[in-house]
C-alpha cells in the first residue's frame, strides 16, 4: 500500500477545541489508525504542522504528541510549497484575515465557524476562495452526531409524515469563575472579542436546520446577559459583554417552525446537553448527542389534562429507542475525511465558505432581531 502524505497547518490547536476536537480526535486519530484508506491501495497520511501565538504552548503541545513541526510565524508557514491546507481554530477576530492571507498563498481551507466576523466579510472569503480555485470546507459537526444521523435516517425513511415543528434545548451552566474555574474561555463572554451564544451557536443551528428540515426562511430573536459579572483565566473580575442565552423562533421552508432555546446560564434537566424534539403527523422523535427516541401516532397515548389528579402515565416510558445500527465514528473525525478526500481526490463536498456564510448571516440577523423587536427575513445567500 503506498501512502500519500497531506500537509495540514493548523493555526488556534492550542485551543479546547482546536486541540481536543480537531487535533487529538480527528487528525491523530486518522494517524493512530494508519492513515485515510483512500482505496485501490492507497492511503492518505496527514502531518501537522502547529501554528500560533504562544511558542511555550505550541512547544508543549508538539512535545506531548510527538510532533516536531510548530511555528509561531504563520507568514513563513504560508509561504511554504508543501503546505496544503490551512486550517483555523483561533478567535472568531483573527479569523478572516489568516483565512485570506492563506487563500493567497494558493492553500485549501479549513475551518471553524464562524468564518468572519459579519456576513460581508463570510460572502467575502467564499468569493475570494471560489476565484482563486482552492477548496474550502467549514466545520458542520453536529451533522454527523450520532443522535442527528438518526434523526436524518428516520427523516429518509418519511416516518413522521408532514413536519410540523422542532423544538431545539441546548446549553448548560457555565461557572463564572470565582469560586469554581469557568469551562469556557472569557473571550466568549465579552462582545468586543468575538464572544455570544448567539455567534457561536446560531451558524450551528442554521447548518441543522438547512440540512434537515430546510432553509430558515425567518427568524425572530430575544437575547440576554445573564450573568454580567464573570472572572477571567487569571481570576480577575471582567464585565460580560456578550449574549450568554438566546431564544430562537424559526420559519423554515416548506412551512415548518422551529424554536431554539441556547443558554450558558441553564442547568440541565435533560437526557442530553443538546436535544431536538421533531413533531410530524405520523410521528415524533427527540435526538440528542447520541440517542433518538421516538413515538409513532399508532402507538401515541392520549393524555386528558386534569390538574386535580396527580399524573398517571409514564410519558418518558412511552417512547422507542431506535437503535445504532451502525457504528459512529467521532463526528470532527468523520468530516475532517471527507474534506481530506475532497482535496485529494475531489469527491463531493458542499459544506463550504457559502455554507459558513449563511451561519454568520443567521447570526448577524438574528441579533438585530432582538436589537429591534421584530422578525426579519432571511434572503437566500448566493456569491
Amino acid at each position: 500500500m503506498t501512502r500519500r502524505t497531506v500537509r495540514i497547518a493548523m493555526n488556534g490547536v492550542t485551543g479546547r477545541m482546536g486541540h481536543r476536537q480537531h487535533l487529538v480526535r480527528s487528525i491523530l486519530a486518522l494517524r493512530e489508525q494508519g492513515g485515510l484508506d483512500l482505496g485501490n491501495g492507497e492511503t492518505l497520511w496527514p502531518e501537522p504542522v502547529l501554528v500560533g501565538r504562544r511558542e511555550p504552548a505550541l512547544r508543549a503541545l508538539a512535545e506531548r504528541h510527538g510532533l516536531t513541526e510548530w511555528s509561531t510565524d504563520l507568514d513563513a508557514v504560508l509561504a511554504d510549497d508543501t503546505i496544503d491546507i490551512y486550517f483555523d481554530a483561533q478567535v472568531t477576530s483573527a479569523r478572516a484575515e489568516a483565512i485570506t492571507r492563506a487563500v493567497h498563498a494558493g492553500k485549501h481551507i479549513y475551518t471553524e465557524k464562524p468564518t468572519a466576523a459579519d456576513l460581508a466579510g463570510a460572502l467575502q472569503l467564499a468569493r475570494l476562495a471560489t476565484e482563486k480555485s482552492v477548496k474550502h470546507g467549514v466545520v458542520q459537526d453536529k451533522l454527523f452526531l450520532p443522535g442527528l444521523l438518526k434523526l436524518k435516517r428516520l427523516i429518509d425513511g418519511g416516518f413522521f409524515g408532514e413536519i410540523l415543528s422542532v423544538r431545539g434545548e441546548f446549553g448548560y451552566w457555565v461557572f463564572e469563575g470565582d469560586w469554581q474555574d469557568a469551562q469556557r474561555p472569557s473571550w466568549n463572554y465579552r462582545s468586543q472579542d468575538g464572544g455570544g451564544i448567539v455567534v457561536d451557536m446560531f451558524p450551528h443551528w442554521e447548518y441543522v436546520l438547512h440540512e434537515l428540515f430546510g432553509r430558515v426562511t425567518s427568524v425572530t430573536a430575544q437575547v440576554a446577559t445573564h450573568v454580567p459579572r464573570r472572572w477571567d483565566e487569571q481570576g480577575k473580575p471582567y464585565d460580560a459583554t456578550a449574549d450568554d442565552a438566546a431564544y430562537g423562533i424559526f420559519q423554515l421552508e416548506g412551512g415548518a417552525v422551529a424554536q431554539i432555546n441556547s443558554s450558558w446560564t441553564v442547568r440541565v434537566n435533560r437526557d442530553e446537553l443538546v436535544e431536538f424534539q421533531v413533531d410530524g403527523t405520523h410521528g415524533s422523535a427527540v435526538a440528542g448527542l447520541r440517542n433518538c427516541r421516538v413515538q409513532h401516532r399508532s402507538a401515541t397515548p392520549k393524555p386528558v389534562w386534569n390538574p386535580d389528579i396527580p399524573a398517571t402515565e409514564p410519558f418518558r416510558e412511552q417512547w422507542q429507542e431506535v437503535p445504532d445500527n451502525a457504528e459512529f465514528d467521532n463526528g470532527f473525525k468523520a468530516q475532517w475525511e471527507l474534506f481530506l478526500r475532497h482535496v485529494v481526490l475531489d469527491e463531493p463536498y458542499h459544506w463550504d465558505l457559502l455554507a459558513g456564510a449563511r451561519g454568520v448571516q443567521l447570526a448577524e440577523l438574528g441579533l438585530r432581531s432582538a436589537a429591534e423587536g421584530r422578525r426579519l427575513d432571511v434572503p437566500e445567500v448566493t456569491l
